[in-house]
This record gives structure tokens, sequence and C-alpha cells, in this order.
């Protein structure tokens, strides 16, 4: 099952995952991104986010997986987080999903990195079903806090 770093030839399949994955969400309308902003994000000289591209054995791009690496104070090193994992519908089941998370556990642990963590939505059944299958534990301990638009700038402003 071909996965393999994103080029720029990717960038057009790319925001078009991310808008199926919006569409998926019901959030269709909060979709930004841009080729020329993922251009800039993913091949700058020093990125700071990573793209991995799942395809078929004949080149068909059929998901995607985004992540950027963070930081456990408690650990000393660096863990990877993972923005968004997307498949096509009519290609889930088929070992895709698995294959890119196997792909970014890979990049965690060639960099002796101590984690790798996401978030999923509570209603997404079938995305936690494969999260549980391959070990994720959830920490229900935890609230992601998030501060954006209106209220992101009003604070900042002080």
């Amino acid at each position: 099952m071909p996965i393999r770093d994103a080029t720029e030839n990717d960038l057009e399949q790319i925001v078009q995952l991310i808008k199926e994955l919006a569409s998926y969400e019901k959030a269709e309308d909060q979709v930004r991104a841009t080729v020329d902003g993922l251009r800039s994000a993913l091949f700058c000289e020093h990125p700071k986010v990573f793209c991995l591209i799942a395809q078929t054995d004949d080149g068909e791009v059929v998901g995607l997986a985004l992540y950027f690496y963070n930081f456990s104070t408690w650990e000393g090193v660096h863990g990877l987080y993972l923005e968004d994992l997307f498949v096509r519908p009519a290609f889930r089941g088929s070992g895709f999903g698995g294959a890119l998370l196997r792909r970014l556990a890979r990049i965690a642990c060639d960099n002796g990195f101590a984690r790798m963590e996401w978030v999923v939505l509570n209603w997404n059944a079938p995305a936690i079903a494969v999260y549980d299958r391959i070990g994720g534990k959830p920490l229900d301990e935890w609230t992601t806090y998030r501060l954006s638009g209106d209220e992101l700038s009003t604070f900042a402003a002080g």
C-alpha cells in the first residue's frame, strides 16, 4: 500500500482532500486552505507541517495525513501531532488509514519522539474504532480549548 511524502505536485489533491474531509465533518464553509497557502506551509525552507499521501498501486491519491511536531515538557522530547487523517469513502476499510497511521508511528519512533497524539470528533465512530483497534487511548481527563477568530484578535490586542 503506497504511502509517501507529499510533493508540490500533490497540492491540488491535498486541497481537494481537505475539502472532502470538511464535508464529511459537516464544515465545508470553514475551509480556507489554498494551494498557495499550503505550498508556503509544506514546502518552505523550514516547514513546520508535513503531509503523507496514500495512493493506490496505480497512483490514484486516496488519502492523506497532515501532521506536525509538538513537544512534551515532561518527557523532554518531541511528539508527533496528527492534525488530519482522511481516506476517501470508497477506499475506507482497505487498510489505507492504518497504513498512514503506521507510517506516522514509524516517523515518531525513528525520531525518538515520546508519543503521537490526535483528536477525533465524538460522533466519528468509524475513526474511533480504528484508533481503539491500533491501541490508541482516549484522554478523557483533558479538554481541548481553542482561541480563534475575533476572540483571538481581541485577546491579543489586550
